[in-house]
């Protein structure tokens, strides 16, 4: 019989990637939808599998509905990657945050152990939780954790309590330390899609500047269809484990602009872009890269796409939802 796999976040970024990679490899894949909420496919749509995923209700949030939920399907795996996922709400929207991002792990691990105990776990924790801490500049699965935001601070629980049951219970359970991973699915909301985005429309004529906040900040960017395929490789396994996925070095954001204007054919990109304050952090993380060794030995997992090559992916997406409007 083939797999079953449960991904709760279904509907962001990550979420389709891995559906079409389990898809691929012959899962049945439920996809967890929040109740009342309108739910927006266009992501399922952009890979072509929103008919191929059986969606099912419940939230995060309600124990009861977990509960439920894993006592009537009996996943073989689950993957967790439902989150209040941006940093910057989080400190307007912190008791949000900290119900979905660390209770609600907490719920469905408890929903595991009473109902389905042999399901593997795999939760999406992040590089976040590293803040300003580091080893000669690189974070791995020895880095000590100092989370400077709520999101962060959220994603630490999450992370101790998946290896609390695992070590009390003996369930298979995984944290994934992902790294900042994009794609032309991204939220708009998040730096990398708002400035590809902001560049295409400029490019089209229908935005005159692109405003941003800290240009420094440096981050471990990679392509969140290979970072699905480490997920998937976790649960694979012989022994559930913790790890680290990145691609090994970083850029600023100011990289990035320059970058996405270049594959936009804009030169002069300095004259688009405003600094504004508004959109600084309160607790700025500067400096974020992975040592994925581990990965790399246990796994057999390396980031595939490159730096250049995931900014050109992802402006060129944009060009094309604008020139196709």
């Amino acid at each position: 019989m083939a797999k079953t796999a449960l991904i709760t976040g279904i509907l962001g970024q990550d979420g389709p990637y891995l559906a079409k990679l389990l898809l691929e490899k012959g899962y049945k894949v439920y996809g967890l939808i929040r109740r009342y909420s309108n739910p927006n496919f266009s992501n399922l749509d952009f890979l072509g599998i929103t008919k191929k995923i059986e969606l099912i209700d419940g939230d995060m949030s309600d124990e009861s509905s977990l509960l439920h939920l894993i006592k009537r399907i009996m996943p073989d795996e689950v993957y967790n990657l439902a989150a209040q996922s941006f940093v910057g709400s989080s400190w307007q929207q912190a008791k949000l945050t900290t119900e979905i991002n660390a209770l609600g792990v907490l719920y469905m691990l408890n929903a595991i152990k009473l109902f389905s105990p042999t399901t593997k776990f795999y939760q999406a924790s992040t590089s976040e939780m590293f803040g300003t801490s580091h080893d000669d500049g690189f974070q791995d699965e020895n880095t000590i954790f100092h989370p400077r935001s709520p999101y962060g601070i959220s994603k630490v629980y999450a992370y101790w309590m998946t290896v609390n049951f695992r070590e009390s219970y003996d369930i298979f359970t995984c944290n994934g330390i992902l790294f900042n991973h994009e794609s032309p699915i991204r939220g708009i909301q998040f730096v990398t899609r708002k400035i590809t985005d902001a560049v295409a429309r400029i490019k089209m004529g229908l935005q005159d500047k692109l405003s941003l906040g800290n240009l420094d900040a440096k981050r471990d960017w990679g392509f969140a269809g290979d970072y699905v395929e480490a997920m998937h490789l976790m649960l694979q396994n012989e022994k559930p484990d913790d790890y680290v996925i990145g691609t090994g070095e970083n850029h600023s954001v100011k990289e990035f602009v320059q970058l996405s204007f270049k594959y936009a054919g804009i030169s002069d990109w300095e004259k688009y872009v405003v600094i504004d304050a508004r959109f600084k952090r309160p607790a700025e993380v500067p400096n974020l890269k992975a040592r994925a060794t581990k990965a790399q030995k246990q796994l057999g997992w390396k980031a595939k796409t490159s730096f250049d090559e995931l900014v050109k992916m992802m402006v060129e997406a944009d060009l094309k939802r604008y020139q196709n409007k």
